[in-house]
Order: C-alpha cells, then structure tokens, then sequence
C-alpha cells in the first residue's frame, strides 16, 4: 500500500506542478527536481529509494520509443555525422576528460572508479533534451541532432559504464576487445530493434484494425525491443531507438484513424507521467545519497562537485566547436553537402548537455562490493558527484538555455511554414481535380458544388479567403458520405508526398492528424443523422 500511495501522490505533485510551471516561468523539469529535494528535505517524510531496475525496464524503453518515433528518419540520416560525433564522440571524450579530472584532483580516486564515473555522467540525457528544447523555436537541424544525439549516446555511455566497471573488478582492460565488443553490442542492438520492429508491423498488418489492441501493441513494441536485446547482451537502447524509427514512418500504412488518435492521446499521456516522475525522483534521492557521506565535510563535497560539474560543462563546449567546424575545413565533400553551421547555433548545441536520470540510475545501480570482501571504491562520492552534474546542467543550462536563444536571436525554419502551406494547397487542388474526374455524373448539382466548395474554401482560408453554402439534412447526408471517402483520398495522397520526398514527416503528421479528427467528427455526424 505504501508503494501505491506514493505513486499517487506522486502523480498528484506532477500534474499540479504542470499547471503552474507556464505562470512562473520556471522550465518544467527543472521545477520537479527542485520540488523533489524540497520534499526529500523534510524532516520526518521516509526516503524514498529509487530501484536502478525500474529506470532501465519501465522508464527508459517508452521514453526513448516516443523520442525515436518523433524523429524524422531522413532528417536524422542527414545529419548522421555530426550526431555520431556527438553521441559516440564527444561520450567518449567527456569519460575520458572527467576520468582525468577525478584521478588528479580528487585524492584516493583510482583510475578505474575515475572512469566509471566519467561513463556514468557523459551522456546527456534523452528526456531532459526533449524537454529543453520543446516550444522553443530552434532551426530543425539543431533539434534534429540534439535529439538524434539524446537518442544514441545512452547506448555508448552504458557501454563504456559495464567495460569500466568490469576494469574495476579485474584490475585489467584490453583495448581493442573493448572495442571489438562495442561494435557487436551497438551492431546486435540494431539488428534484434529492427526485426522487433518488422515483427509488430507484420502484427498490426495482418490483425483486425481495432484502436484498443493496436494501442497495447504499441505499449509493447519498446519493452520487447529492450527485453530481447538485453537478454543477448546488446544494447537495449539501441534496439529500442531503432524499432521506433522502423515503425514511424509506417504507421500510416498499419494504424486506423481511430488508433492514430487514441494511441497519440495515451502515448501523450504516458509520457507526460514518466517525465514528471522522473525529474521528482532525482530530487527525492538527496537526502539518501547524504546518508552515505558523513566521512565528507560538505564543503568538500561542494567544491568536488562544481569541479566535476565545470569540467563535464567544458568538455562538451571543448568537443563541440572543433568538432563542428575541423571536418568542414577538412573536408570538402562536408562543406558541399551540409549547411553551414553559424557560431550562434553551435554555441546552443554546445550548451545543451543536460544530464538526467539515466545517469543517476546507473551511478545507484552500482555494485557495492566488487569481492566478497572487498567494497566498491568510492561508491558513495560517485553517486554524489553524478547527482551534482545533473542537478548543474539541469539548473544552470536548463535555466539559462531560453534566454541565450534569445539573446543570440536565433528562430525556426521560415521553410517549414512554406512548405506546410504549400502542401495543403496541393492537396486541396488535387482533390478537387478528382472530384471533377469522379462525381461529376450521379451527383445533385447542389451537393457536387457543396463538396467541392470545402475544398475551394481550405483553398481561400490559405489565402486569407472565405465563402459559405446551405444545403438540406437529405442533402448534408449525402455531403457527409463523401467527405468521408474524399478524406480518405486526400490522406492517400499527402502520404503519396511524404513518398517521393515532396513533404517531411513533420509536415505529414500534422496533416494526417488533422484528417483523422475531422474523419472522426464526420463519423459520428453521419451515425447521429441516421
């Protein structure tokens, strides 16, 4: 019972904290973990004790789906480079630089906890990325790879986490088997997502079409994709991120307007819960990460955390500006195929490394004795250190991170206004060339004019036009029925764009939601008349 009314009151905190985070101008995630310590520091509330397990199995896998399955595979393809450099290289950079930091300047820190730590807080976090960078009006690119980065690097950070906790065990690391097993481990995960995701697209392909049990399926597909992959000993991200961007672009194909709406509403939902209790936990963890440290004075612990905290800041600002700009005057094929990044744009990249969850759950998962008499090294200053990154970058970039997008003035893409724009009117004025090709004969003339008046009025709306028409209930029935299979054309044929490349799938989503609730309306219009 205990467990059960936490989650309620949990939930509770999360969805008021939602209302009011707009009217204090505090970003969302941020709010929740200043609230967690909040409560986590008054006197007499038991700790509460966040299970590592429960992170990786029932947060990261939907998390991370929801994330993969809002991000456009051609827009992530194209900026595939600068997102592994990121994801796998500026990791690796940031383990490697906090490594070196920890060991020199932390005394009785050895190298092979110095690394684990490194691993542990280099990989910024998926959730906290969606969330800084939401509403904001950022060029599409740099959402693209700040979210394709989140996507990827988790694979890379827990990679590197299991080698330099297995070297902290033997005392021994061999390179290059460690690079060996990273390709296999990152390789397999891809794999095993794939054919998960190829599994539920033939699953929804040959089931009745039915809202309720296509949802569940959805539900399903992250953890069957995290669950095998770990039992095979790949990366469960990996697999998780590659399903959903195999199974996005084919929902149009598999789902029914009825579940394109109820999945996007409960997907909606869930999510917004996971992130709430999410950012609450890494607050709520306070009190018990203090109850371990009592050899530490805290302001040693306070000086030991913002030089951790600087350096990991420093180390993606380090990677970043000459990862961004070496390979384009080194190359030429890069200069001639990518756009050129402006140094305000790169600055926010560079400032965008918010850590989260992921980290804390992977400083809390660590063993506590690596013998049967032999206790884990530093174990305790390790998840203090991670707890202090996460709360710097969440604090201090999450805060900051609006009014340097401001400053810098930096806006969206002016195209994708254009673009939206312009596919509605071609779908519109193909529409109406079909009505003309195949109601023409059988129809009154009142509701062939009524029908393609819609089309001709979407048309005037664009272009800052109206008109209006009155027909008959017999006459508005009949209008009704083939608005219906008019609608069903016209998704037919926005989903035709999306193929030849004329349309992103930003642009089609947006469309194809619009059509299924006005489908939805006309339904239930047409079952109430009769």
């Amino acid at each position: 019972m205990e467990n059960i009314s936490l989650i309620i009151i949990l939930l509770s905190i999360v969805t008021a904290l939602a209302q009011i985070t707009d009217r204090i101008r505090i970003p969302y995630p941020i709010l929740l973990v200043l609230v967690g310590i909040g409560i986590g520091l008054v006197p007499g509330l038991p700790n509460v004790h966040l299970n590592p397990d429960v992170v990786f199995l029932i947060f990261l896998p939907p998390v991370l789906y929801s994330a993969a399955w809002y991000t456009s595979w051609p827009d992530f393809k194209e900026s595939v480079r600068p997102i592994s450099l990121l994801a796998v290289g500026c990791v690796l950079f940031t383990t490697v630089l906090v490594a070196l930091s920890v060991h020199y300047l932390i005394p009785n820190f050895g190298w092979p906890e110095a690394f684990v730590l490194g691993a542990i807080i280099s990989p910024p976090d998926a959730v906290a990325a969606t969330a800084a960078t939401k509403g904001l009006k950022l060029p599409r690119r740099i959402i693209t790879i700040l979210e394709g980065e989140s996507l990827v690097n988790d694979a890379t950070g827990l990679i590197a986490y299991r080698y330099a906790i297995a070297a902290t065990a033997s005392g021994s690391f061999i390179f290059w088997l460690a690079g060996i097993n990273f390709f296999y481990v990152a390789g397999l995960g891809i794999v095993l997502g794939l054919m998960i995701g190829y599994v539920f697209y033939w699953i929804h392909k040959i089931t009745p079409n039915n809202a309720t049990t296509d949802t569940v399926f959805t539900l399903l597909a992250p953890y069957a994709s995290y669950l095998v992959a770990e039992e095979f000993h790949a990366s469960g991200v990996l697999s998780v991120v590659a399903a959903g961007l195999f199974m996005s672009p084919r929902s149009s194909e598999v789902f029914s307007n009825r579940t394109r709406l109820q999945a996007t509403a409960v997907w909606d939902t869930m999510i917004f819960i996971l992130n709430g209790v999410i950012f609450i936990l890494i607050g709520l963890q306070l009190p018990f990460i203090f109850e371990n440290l009592g050899t530490y004075h805290w302001s040693t612990l306070l000086l030991y955390g913002v030089l951790i905290s600087v350096v990991t800041i420093l180390a993606r600002i380090l990677w970043v500006f000459p990862g961004t700009y070496l390979p384009r005057w080194l190359s030429k094929e890069v200069r001639s195929t990518e756009p050129n990044p402006g140094l305000r744009q790169v600055s926010i990249v560079a400032w965008s490394g918010m850590r989260g969850i992921v980290s804390l759950a992977a400083a809390l998962a660590l063993p506590i004795m690596i013998s049967k008499e032999e206790p884990f090294p530093n174990r305790d200053l390790i998840i203090f250190l991670t707890f202090s990154v996460i709360f710097s970058t969440l604090v201090l970039q999450g805060m900051t991170l609006r009014k340097l997008i401001k400053w810098f003035g930096i806006k969206g893409d002016d195209g994708h206004e254009q673009e939206e724009e312009l596919a509605r009117l071609k779908v519109a004025a193909q529409v109406i060339e079909h009505i003309e090709e195949r109601y023409t004969l059988g129809l009154s003339e009142a509701v062939l004019n009524q029908i393609k008046t819609k089309y001709e009025i979407r048309i005037q709306r664009i272009r800052r036009d109206q008109s209006e028409e009155k027909l008959t209930r017999e006459q508005i029935e009949e209008f009704t029925r083939i608005q219906l299979a008019l609608i069903r054309h016209e998704r037919e044929f926005v989903l035709s764009l999306r193929k030849q490349g004329q349309i992103k799938d930003e642009v089609l989503r947006k469309i194809e939601y619009e059509l299924d609730l006005e489908e939805a309306r006309l339904e239930l219009e047409l079952q109430t008349s009769e």
